[in-house]
């Protein structure tokens, strides 16, 4: 270590500049890894963040929620079999409402559940609806960048019914729209058109390890049990947008790893004599390769500590008008791929610092 930083203090400006550009990649890796994570909570928080693990949906919906129809009767059947009472439908539906005194549109997305069961949200102000009043509703805390209060008369412009938001939630978006919550009357009173089928729902909530949905799945052929993450790659763009993001972080990774393998590959070939005249002195090459990984850590890590400042401070000033989230577990994760990545960067200075001959770096330098 001694001999790395008597290095970055004689070559200051060299190493500037390395530094320079490993905080620019590093600091854009951390940010579009933080709007990865935030369109990904946009568009499906309120599946993530469900407490149960596993979904039933209508045979062939393709895991789209949306496209699945389940009759009561297909839960009570599945509630009979399963024994549990935990269970819950789930009611989803795409709408567009406005306020009563107000003309301006808003998308939003339905959800339709039981507020004694699991897939009750949390309520972070005012009060979770009633279980007896049809025209209470749950609504997403960004609605209030519209305006939206408490109190407030929601319209569906679907069915043309009037709500009232009793409360606000937190982490509740659905298709990058924030969810309204509802109970059964409040959604059967916006489906009273429905064909005379009664009463539907577009998925059913449970808790099951692999097992009980494999039996489940035998037992009711028409049904598939999928799981949160299935669910999430079929909500609509969800995958696309998801694997659009991850294929530019990983090619950032690639690009990082390149650009550093040249920096420190042209600074080795420049130091070859120094290095041939160490080991001529009696430096092992352990001690050179030491040396190396010693500076490129340090690098890595001073510049790793900036960008983590730089993506924290820019994502404070842009606020919520950009998706963004960056959990500290992901940072530490991201932090530890650009350290590996940094190493293997510096895989071919190694090598050429391993196969130093001293008496001709010497000559060389002669």
């Amino acid at each position: 270590m001694f001999l790395a930083l008597r290095e970055l203090k004689h070559a200051k400006m060299r190493y500037l500049l390395i530094g320079f550009i490993m905080v620019l990649i590093a600091w854009l890796v951390l940010f579009v890894t933080g709007l990865a994570q935030g369109l990904a909570s946009d568009n499906a928080s309120s599946i993530q963040n469900m407490k149960a693990n596993h979904l039933v949906i209508q045979k062939e919906a393709d895991n789209r929620l949306n496209r699945s129809i389940l009759t009561e009767k297909d839960f009570e059947d599945i509630q009979k079999y399963t024994g549990d009472d935990s269970i819950t439908p789930l009611g989803v539906q795409m709408t567009t409402v406005t306020r009563s005194n107000s003309t301006a549109k808003v998308d939003a997305a339905l959800f339709a559940i039981d507020t004694n069961r699991m897939l009750a949200p949390e309520v972070v102000e005012g009060s979770m609806i009633s279980e007896e009043k049809a025209d209470e509703i749950l609504a997403d805390r960004s609605l209030k960048e519209e305006d939206f209060k408490l109190g407030d008369q929601v319209v569906d412009q679907t069915s043309g019914k009037t709500f009232t938001i009793v409360g606000f939630t937190e982490g509740q978006s659905f298709s990058h729209a924030p969810v309204l919550h509802m109970n059964y009357k409040g959604w059967e009173s916006i489906h009273t058109a429905g064909a005379g089928r009664g009463l539907f729902f577009n998925a059913i909530a449970l808790t099951a390890s692999s097992e009980q949905a494999d039996a489940l799945n035998e037992q009711f052929p028409g049904v598939d049990v999928i799981t949160k993450k299935d669910a999430l790659q079929g909500i609509p763009g969800f995958k696309e947008e998801q694997g659009s993001l991850t294929m530019m972080i990983a090619f950032l990774y690639i690009i990082a790893a390149f650009v550093l393998a040249v920096f420190f590959y042209v600074i080795t070939i420049q130091k070859m004599n120094q290095f041939g005249v160490l080991k001529a002195i009696g430096a092992q090459t352990a001690f050179l390769a030491k040396n190396l990984i010693s500076q490129v850590l340090l690098l890595s890590v001073v510049s790793l500590v900036i960008s983590i400042a730089l993506t924290y401070g820019v994502a404070a000033i842009i606020g919520s008008g950009l998706p963004f989230v960056l959990s500290p577990s992901m940072v530490l994760l991201t932090s530890g791929l650009f350290l590996l990545v940094s190493l293997i960067g510096s895989l071919f200075s190694l090598y050429r610092v391993i196969k130093i001959d001293a008496i001709e770096a010497i000559g060389r330098a002669e």
